[in-house]
């Protein structure tokens, strides 16, 4: 999330984008722009903007820009999506998936499994695409997980793709190939790996004591993380309204001062 700092320097380059478009914005539009834009990465929004300004023919809108940040966070079309799901229906096949992705084949998958491919398929997009303008309202990075298949050499195969298309990076992919490469996984090993997918499996209950701490532990981290975004935001919106009622203050000021 972007500082106070940094929001005021993005309500600058919003008015610098609006002006290079042949348009006007003022102070207040600008920094109301910014602050709905807080949540997003600045090299991001930056990108953003250059390509409005390349593409645009008319106004700049808060919904110009966000279009292009949501196209450009990662996320797999509807069409390359269903190729993952797909996948992921075949027991063997290791998939570097979403939670969009796990999600709407869940809701396809009785379809699919009665046989009707071309209706899965519909329900499956539906759902997809639903739950990707979910995650983008709510400013949500794409988070890919490991679903673990039982083939050892076709998860080398979805790892070192998974690396070549950047979805992991080369410390995590190597890591899970030191442990997932040629060995068969046991219990305990899917229990493990379970913490980076999201899979539920029964360990012994030596590895699942100690599983449990481990989980605990993130699971109060992220009450942590989350409490400590909570005030941030908090903090900048307070901020935001001061500048804001100054920004007001001001401009009645000028005004006063015009019609005196």
């Amino acid at each position: 999330m972007l500082s106070c700092d940094q929001i005021a320097e993005l309500a600058g380059a919003l008015c610098a984008t609006a002006e290079a478009l042949g348009q006007t914005l003022t102070p207040t539009t600008a920094e109301v722009m910014a602050a709905d834009l807080a949540d997003y990465d600045i090299d991001t929004i930056a990108t953003a903007l250059q390509s409005c300004r390349r593409e645009l023919a008319g106004r700049l809108t808060l919904a110009s820009i966000l279009q292009r940040i949501q196209a450009a966070d990662g996320r797999p079309e509807p069409n390359e999506a269903w190729a993952i799901a797909l996948a992921s229906f075949d027991e063997a096949e290791t998939v570097l998936t979403t939670p969009e992705i796990q999600q709407a084949a869940t809701a396809a998958s009785a379809i699919f499994a009665a046989g009707d491919k071309i209706g899965a398929r519909m329900a499956f997009i539906a759902a997809y695409e639903r739950l990707v303008a979910t995650a983008r309202q709510l400013a949500q990075p794409v988070a890919w997980t490991l679903s673990l298949g039982y083939d050892a050499p076709r998860r080398v195969l979805a790892i070192e793709e998974a690396q070549r298309l950047g979805r992991l990076p080369a410390p995590a992919a190597q890591q899970l190939l030191e442990h997932h490469g040629l060995e068969p996984v046991s219990n305990d090993g899917r229990a493990i790996a379970g913490l980076l997918t999201g899979d539920v499996v029964e360990a012994s209950p030596g590895v699942r004591e100690k599983l449990d701490e481990i989980r605990q532990g993130l699971l109060e981290l992220q009450h942590q993380r989350d409490e400590e975004r909570r005030r941030e935001l908090l903090a900048r919106r307070e901020a935001f309204e001061r500048r804001r009622a100054e920004t007001l203050e001001t401009i009645k000021e000028l005004e006063e001062t015009r019609h005196a």
